[in-house]
């Protein structure tokens, strides 16, 4: 099987990447605790305003995690420095420096569509492990499932037209960066400007230039030339510093100058692409392309589309990397069942005002039409099969007693997954049009249907 990248961050570093309560619960469970397994489950309280779906994303990066967890002696000490675990005894420090996962995890393949109250992670082991990785758990599959979840709504917009992640430089971080870059390419995207993702994770690279390099010339046509003379069957030309319209003129016009595209930056898209496709033709560049960009996101994309304007393919940055419109999801992680020895299994739920849990291990089917489409999904304790129809399981085992129990699916495999599933979506889904939510029935048990107050 192939090494798993947890993206970035440094392995000697992964311990320490968690909240100050996983730690402390972490020291209280292995006083009271030793020898209890725990069952937790990561899900989506709500589908987020303007969402029908969320496409699931993140899991390589946590199973990655889940496997390289360490405390090597120099974190065991950064953790022993903390205010917290002063006059704590060496039998805590000794457990971190020992640590390794050595639970279960079920998880939904990268690149399904997945809806509130579904468990798209399950994690059953020692329950001091199981605590301890919560806060990285939910940060990477919540973050990369945003991302995703946003990409694939600015792919149904672009329709057949190429769309690239330009949203490195406005990302929040270099880390989230590189998340977003894998996230926004499994749902769909054509490639990324950012180099790292190209270069780790094989995801096509694109780029063109700045307005700094046209502004480092003395004229705007020769910042053009010392461009092409340097990528002469690759350069994309900005032409927007300051007349678009004319520096396309010039451009076009100028015979010695080789370029396969035009960037339009700013300004009214639709207009624009107009005229300069106009002035491509009418100069003999049928073959130059037309590339836009410029704080787009789903709902400029499909104007432009809307208006029929000849933009070949388009650059999204800022507001899908950052999910601008709905900037978090509500990912949860919960204690659901709990193990202990010489007991049987025991359910156990929260009752608080608008986050009641349901208690118990559980299953998600989804049914499908006879042609393949996505007809309904039925949240069930696990273990247990829905009845007659096309259900398949959604939580798949991955990691079984610490070890990874089965290859993951390459990125481009989970990409061409995404496309299918996404396919499978009712069409309004698929239009960004809104819709009547899709049906997600819970069919617990009737034992574990009573504890939830079913």
């Amino acid at each position: 099987m192939r090494a798993l990248n947890p993206l970035l961050l440094c392995e000697d570093d992964l311990g320490l990447v968690t909240d100050l309560y996983q730690l402390t619960m972490f020291a209280a469970y292995r006083e009271h605790r030793r020898g209890v397994r725990g069952c937790f489950e990561l899900w989506f309280r709500d589908l987020p305003q303007g969402r029908d779906f969320l496409l699931a994303a993140g899991l390589e990066p946590a199973l990655a995690y889940l496997l390289a967890l360490r405390f090597p002696p120099e974190q065991v000490d950064a953790v022993r420095r903390l205010d917290a675990f002063a006059g704590m005894d060496e039998g805590f420090f000794s457990d971190l420096a020992a640590l390794r996962f050595t639970g279960d995890v079920w998880g939904v393949r990268e690149g399904t569509p997945v809806f509130a109250g579904e468990p798209v992670l399950r994690v059953e082991a020692p329950i001091e492990q199981a605590q301890l990785v919560e806060t990285y758990l939910l940060a990477a599959i919540s973050f990369s499932t945003l991302v995703a979840s946003k990409a694939a709504r600015v792919r149904f917009a672009a329709g057949d037209r190429g769309v690239v992640d330009f949203g490195s430089r406005r990302a929040h971080g270099p880390q989230a960066a590189c998340w977003a870059a894998r996230s926004a390419y499994l749902a769909g995207l054509d490639g990324t400007s950012n180099v790292w993702a190209a270069s780790r994770l094989g995801i096509p690279a694109s780029g063109t230039m700045a307005h700094s390099f046209v502004l480092a010339f003395a004229s705007e046509l020769e910042a053009f030339h010392a461009y092409a003379s340097t990528f002469p069957d690759r350069t994309v030309l900005l032409v927007d510093t300051f007349d678009t319209v004319a520096a396309v003129e010039r451009a076009a016009a100028d015979r010695d100058l080789r370029f396969v595209g035009i960037r339009l930056d700013s300004g009214d898209i639709v207009a624009l692409a107009r005229a300069t496709r106009a002035i491509l033709d009418r100069l003999g560049r049928r073959d130059v392309r037309i590339f836009a960009s410029g704080d787009l996101d789903e709902e400029r994309i499909a104007a432009i589309v809307a208006a029929g304007a000849p933009v070949d393919s388009f650059g999204v940055g800022t507001r899908m990397v950052t999910s601008s419109d709905q900037p978090s999801l509500q990912a949860v992680y919960k204690l659901v069942a709990v193990e202990e020895a010489g007991r049987a299994v025991r359910g156990v739920a929260k009752r608080s005002a608008g986050k009641r849990t349901a208690p118990g291990t559980k299953q998600v089917w989804r049914r499908r039409g006879a042609d393949g489409g996505m007809v309904e999904d039925l949240i069930a304790t696990a273990g247990d099969e829905p009845g007659q129809g096309a259900w398949e399981p959604l939580l798949e085992p991955w990691i079984t007693a610490g070890r990874l129990s089965r290859a993951l699916p390459s990125l481009v495999e989970s990409r061409e997954h995404a496309r299918r599933q996404l396919a499978c979506l009712p069409a309004a889904m698929r239009r960004n049009a809104g819709c009547d939510p899709y049906p997600v029935r819970l069919g617990l048990a009737p034992r574990e249907a009573r504890r939830a107050g079913a």
